[in-house]
């Protein structure tokens, strides 16, 4: 059972995506049951940033994210100027979520690499911390990273699951690491021993709903409310209370992301 006086954030949710916005009043409402107080809804597509914003706009506790996923190639490319521009609103944190995906995709994916590149230029001009998407591709994400100075803005790597070796050369880069539901799985005991070793001044957690539900709701449709349980699974790693963990990252989320508003 997640502690009663515990408080979190979910650091990375997609409350646009049919799945979640069909029922945002009973979303909503079981957030502020599990004393979850805020959730990043991040953008996938240009086509979807006025949805995502436009939840952000309505609800004080809701923020958003401006960028194209690394998955998606026949729609609109964003520019840096676009992105810039995303920005500038006040409920806008960060630019992404962004990166590379060598999983799903295959051939010549330099578009791919382009598009991250001009989501980091982005947000070094629009001063906003990035979201990275990685996934069979932690070397050249590093790598851009570097060639592109996104430690200049930092950001995190959203639901990390690569090793200590991959997180170590994030933190060394300002980037602090979010662990989603998979800590929670039976077979991730390798991500777990990651958990274990972030320090807790680079720690978040996230849900990325409607995916990857914590255990005990597997297999589930996922939801912010469910990000207690991912606290509930880190604080075990670590072997800290889950109050602790809301406190750090609610505190990690904020010192990051610096939103004008909460």
């Amino acid at each position: 059972m997640v502690a009663a006086f515990a408080v979190f954030v979910d650091s990375h949710c997609h409350l646009d995506f049919p799945e979640l916005a069909a029922d945002l009043d009973g979303i909503l409402q079981r957030m502020d049951e599990q004393r979850v107080t805020h959730a990043l809804c991040v953008s996938v597509t240009l086509e979807n940033q006025p949805q995502v914003l436009a939840l952000a706009r309505a609800h004080a506790n809701l923020f958003a994210s401006a960028g194209v996923h690394p998955d998606y190639h026949d729609i609109t490319e964003p520019t840096e100027d676009q992105l810039v521009g995303l920005a500038a609103d006040p409920k806008v944190l960060a630019i992404g979520e962004t990166g590379l995906d060598y999983f799903r995709l295959s051939g010549d994916l330099e578009w791919q690499r382009e598009r991250f590149r001009v989501h980091i230029r982005a947000a070094r001009r629009a001063c906003k911390p990035l979201i990275v998407h990685t996934r069979a591709a932690s070397e050249d994400t590093i790598r851009i990273l570097r060639e592109e100075g996104a430690d200049a803005v930092g950001g995190v790597m959203h639901c990390f699951t690569e090793t200590w070796d991959v997180a170590a050369a994030a933190l060394d880069l300002g980037f602090m690491i979010s662990f989603s539901g998979i800590v929670t799985f039976k077979n991730a005991q390798a991500l777990r021993d990651v958990a274990q070793r972030v320090p807790e001044a680079s720690l978040l957690i996230e849900t990325d709903s409607p995916y990857l539900a914590p255990v005990p709701f597997r297999g589930k449709t996922n939801e912010p409310a469910f990000v207690a349980h991912v606290a509930q699974g880190v604080s075990q790693v670590r072997g800290v209370p889950v109050e602790r963990i809301g406190e750090v990252t609610t505190a990690n989320f904020f010192g990051l992301f610096k939103p004008a508003s909460a």
